[in-house]
């Protein structure tokens, strides 16, 4: 492989900009700007110069010799004076020595992934890490990327190997010193994978929601303060208010940190039979939303009724505009009510939390998907008291779709897209 380097902070001005170099050069690109590199796994300050002799900084330089560094190759990292002049200069430098490229999004990353210093998962884990906004999304993130997909894929993956093996040692080797009746342990192997399987699947889809942030909707009838409630909530004016009904006529968003955990709060149109063409369409979007939401709250005034579609879906529901009408309930416009609308979100997604598992993307929990139902079709054929090998080979399946989880096998077409959410240093 070609060596790479990438400035691996932020580009701009900072306190610190640090820039890696990895590959077979990496050490001849140091010792081209530093002189001597530090032993492995130390560190020294060095002056660094270019091709000319200039200074160009005083740097603290690391050298990780592979295969014990991020990427599995050597690994020289410049930590720099953040300035902006300093970093082009050691960047120009370094490509005088005519010894590495810049590196792609997701290059040093991917290389780690081909080196076998992380598998698919915690690419996918540390991509996530990177996105993290919340404390909910971090320790997702952080799990996934520390390799918790991949203990548990290993577990099942020995699981079914292990029911596959006692199968084929009871076709191939009927006459040696073999179980005679396997058929018990390998019913007991494939009900504990696939029950594990079904819980993981289940769980999947909340730890979906962490990492792409619960919706909560908020409903009402027209002019009933949502708009007002949801600039209350964002801290800042995202949603036009007004006195005349029907002016929210399309969804408007803001996002928000509630306990940890990242909720997208929804403002509805009003709800409501109206002949105007453009809110009759704010509305059906308002409810194909609302029903798509985890969570829906309502905001209650006198005389209304929601639409028969919703009826039976409100998750909780708060009078409108407090301010006015008096008692307990909910207003945008002071504030009334609102720590105990958050209160409720966050108690209510805190114990689906509960429910989590670590699977956290479409990919991996499609994987899970077919090999459960290679695992059922496998379960069904042994109690149908079916040809063995047939039994085994579903097994054999199932595992492979394991393996495509972690990335043993079939990655090629995915790798492109998931590497296209790093940034150029990582």
């Amino acid at each position: 492989m070609h060596t790479i380097f990438a400035q691996a902070t932020a580009r701009g001005k900072a306190g610190v900009a640090i820039i890696r170099i990895s590959g077979p050069d990496a050490v001849s690109v140091g010792r081209a700007l530093a002189g001597n590199l530090p032993d492995a796994g130390k560190s020294a300050l060095r002056l660094l110069r270019d091709q000319s002799g200039m200074i160009l900084d005083q740097a603290l330089v690391l050298f990780f010799e592979g295969p014990a560094s991020f990427t599995g190759e050597d690994v020289v990292e410049l930590q720099l004076h953040g300035s902006v002049a300093i970093t082009k200069a050691v960047e120009a430098a370094i490509r005088a020595a005519g010894l590495a490229r810049m590196a792609e999004a997701g290059e040093f990353t991917q290389r780690a992934l081909l080196n076998d210093r992380l598998d698919l998962a915690q690419v996918e884990g540390l991509g996530d890490l990177i996105e993290a906004e919340t404390e909910a999304q971090r320790q997702q993130a952080f799990a996934v990327f520390s390799g918790a997909v991949s203990e548990k894929t290993e577990r099942w993956r020995a699981d079914l190997l292990r029911a596959a093996a006692l199968l084929e040692a009871s076709i191939d080797f009927v006459d040696e010193d073999v179980p005679v009746d396997v058929v018990p342990e390998v019913k007991a192997l494939f009900h504990r994978v696939d029950f594990e399987l079904g819980e993981e699947i289940q769980g999947s889809h909340v730890a979906e929601r962490v990492r792409n942030g619960f919706e909560v909707a908020i409903l009402g009838a027209p002019n009933a303060g949502k708009s007002t409630l949801i600039n209350a909530l964002a801290g800042r004016d995202i949603a036009i208010t007004s006195e005349v009904a029907g002016t929210t006529r399309d969804v408007i968003e803001a996002r928000l940190d509630v306990e940890g955990l990242p909720v997208t709060f929804l403002d509805t149109a009003g709800l409501r039979t109206t002949d105007d063409r453009i809110e009759r369409v704010g509305v059906e979007r308002a409810i194909e939303r609302a029903l798509g939401a985890d969570l829906r709250i309502l905001l209650e005034t006198p005389d209304w009724i929601p639409p028969s579609a919703l009826i039976d879906r409100i998750d909780v529901a708060f009078r409108a505009k407090a301010d006015l009408f008096g008692g307990d309930g909910v207003s945008g416009a002071t504030g009334q009510g609102i720590d105990d609308l958050l209160a409720f979100v966050a108690d209510t997604l805190a114990d689906r939390m509960s429910s989590i598992r670590t699977v956290v993307s479409d990919r991996q929990r499609e994987g899970l998907v077919r090999a459960r139902a290679d695992l059922i079709l496998a379960r069904d054929l042994l109690n149908r008291e079916a040809e063995l090998e047939i039994v085994a080979e579903h097994a054999r399946l199932a595992t492979g779709s394991l393996d495509s989880m972690i990335g043993r096998v079939d990655v090629e077409d995915v790798l492109g897209e998931i590497f296209s959410r790093f940034c150029i240093g990582k």
